[in-house]
């Protein structure tokens, strides 16, 4: 999937959508009156590439100075996605804070809450699953697109839950329309959001294409570090070269 499922459409890539049934969700919280959610249960095949990322510059990263951080030698691999079933109404309160508890310390994003109903809820829902335990984060870009991308179990870009739903809280077109701190849906195309998402860890501009759902307010110096680090193999988007894997999730409301 691209963040590129995640982060964007991609350049001459494929992408096989099989739907088995969908059912509508109706819900009203907090004054957001979500008319139709649409849930598809679909199997999803595709092959990320560094072109899906939207006018990414030349220039790397500027280099900063970045705290050290310590990170434990980690046991998570590649694994088949456990199956958590979506949420099918939203609840009276939105998921105010996810903890990522990972190897190199803990990553506290607080969400943007009823801005982006739908995508908190079933990220929540995914999290309480135990979808993200011991997932690897398993792609790193730090040329012209500044992310540290996470939650596929299959740790290849291609796996997510199986179910999908809808594009919310889009930023406006401009430069550094994700900026540092911003947490965001990754996708493979409108309305195909899953489980994965990226951590901004530079001011970054992208087609306003992709879901904003919090902001990094505890450990964004780690994903600094991890980036910091390089990718495997001395490119510019791959694998990290230090490992990077949340052990669980808690959410708080």
């Amino acid at each position: 999937m691209s963040l590129a499922s995640h982060l964007a459409p991609l350049n001459g890539n494929n992408l096989r959508v099989f739907t088995g049934f969908r059912f509508t969700i109706s819900a009203m919280s907090r004054g957001v009156n979500v008319k139709r959610l649409v849930v598809a249960v679909i199997a999803i095949s595709l092959i990320l590439s560094p072109s899906a990322f939207a006018e990414a510059k030349g220039k790397s990263v500027k280099s900063a100075k970045v705290p050290a951080i310590k990170c434990k030698a980690t046991k998570a691999v590649g694994h088949t996605p456990p199956s958590v079933a979506p949420a099918e109404k939203l609840p009276k309160r939105f998921a105010r804070t996810f903890t990522f508890e990972t190897n190199c310390g803990n990553i506290v994003v607080t969400t943007v809450g009823a801005k982006a109903p739908i995508t908190i809820t079933q990220l929540a829902t995914l999290a309480r699953g135990g979808f993200f335990n011991n997932t690897l984060c398993h792609r790193l870009t730090t040329q012209g697109l500044y992310v540290l991308q996470c939650g596929d179990p299959t740790a290849t870009g291609g796996g997510g839950p199986n179910f999908t739903y809808r594009d919310e809280n889009l930023p406006v077109e401009g430069l550094n329309n994700y900026p540092a701190g911003t947490v965001a849906m990754a996708n493979s195309g409108p309305g195909t959001n899953g489980s994965q998402f990226f951590l901004v860890f530079a001011d970054t501009t992208l087609g306003a294409n992709y879901t904003i759902w919090g902001t990094i307010t505890q450990g964004l110096d780690i994903v600094k570090a991890i980036a910091k680090a390089g990718v495997k193999g001395g490119g510019a988007d791959g694998a990290p070269n230090q490992p990077i894997s949340i052990n669980r999730v808690t959410v708080s409301n």
